[in-house]
């Protein structure tokens, strides 16, 4: 995707207190079926929309809470402190350099779909796996499946 004058990557929390906007297109979507995704949302699955930390910027109150991840290393989720809203994450390996945007609370979230399914071994028996969207019983190795111009942004982050 390419961001163009028309394409606002804008997103806020459930009351609007907590503002958001990305300056370009995440590298990859995970929509993320582990359980604790489940638990922590209240829902089937999360889409979290990857990206480096610095090119979003935010305006409002927030709270951090860190919780439990598979790897058992954690993330912490940034809560609006008025509705509680989960608006972005960062898992504690990749702290500080790369965020992840819950994609629901995007103004648009058509703008960022799904590059991959992970977790699909723990997702709820009723809900349907999209063939044409990668699917992964577990992880994936990032070289592997990541575009070639997303791994290279993404090795550019490490490289800071």
């Amino acid at each position: 995707m390419v961001l163009d004058k028309a394409t606002e990557f804008t997103g806020s929390c459930g009351c609007g207190q907590l503002t958001y906007q990305m300056s370009s297109p995440p590298m990859f979507v995970h929509c993320c079926h582990c359980k604790e995704c489940q638990k922590q949302t209240g829902s089937a699955y999360v889409l979290n929309a990857v990206i480096k930390t610095e090119r979003v910027t935010w305006r409002g109150e927030a709270t951090n809470h860190t919780l439990a991840t598979p790897s058992g290393k954690g993330q912490k989720i940034t809560r609006c402190a008025i509705c509680g809203t989960a608006v972005f994450s960062e898992y504690m390996v990749r702290l500080g350099k790369v965020r992840y945007i819950r994609v629901g609370t995007l103004d648009n979230p058509d703008l960022c779909p799904p590059d991959a399914q992970i977790f699909t071994s723990s997702k709820q028996s009723w809900v349907p796996l999209n063939p044409d969207i990668l699917s992964f019983e577990n992880f994936y190795e990032f070289k592997e499946v990541w575009p070639e111009n997303a791994w290279t942004r993404l090795n550019a982050v490490f490289s800071d």
